[in-house]
């Protein structure tokens, strides 16, 4: 999967489940801050990884994430090679 197609998928999830506004979803963008990606929110996020992507997320992993371009990276990390 290439990573504009993870883009479009984590970009549409961001819109639809999430109710973010298309507006502010930038690669700089910050999950928390700008994005408001809260704890609950996270819970959906990793279901619909798990449903778009085929992997489970590790919270220890997710640490370091915080913009939407490293979360994305991140994604790509791990199914870069499918």
């Amino acid at each position: 999967m290439n990573r504009e197609k993870i883009e479009e998928i984590v970009r549409n999830f961001l819109i639809e489940e999430l109710e973010v506004e298309e507006n502010v979803i930038a690669p700089d963008a910050l999950l928390k801050e700008t994005l408001g990606v809260d704890s609950l929110d996270f819970v959906d996020i990793v279901v619909i990884v798990e449903r778009n992507f085929g992997f489970k997320i590790k919270a220890e992993e997710m640490v370091d994430i915080q913009t939407l371009s490293q979360f994305c990276d991140y994604i790509e990390s791990k199914v870069g090679g499918k």
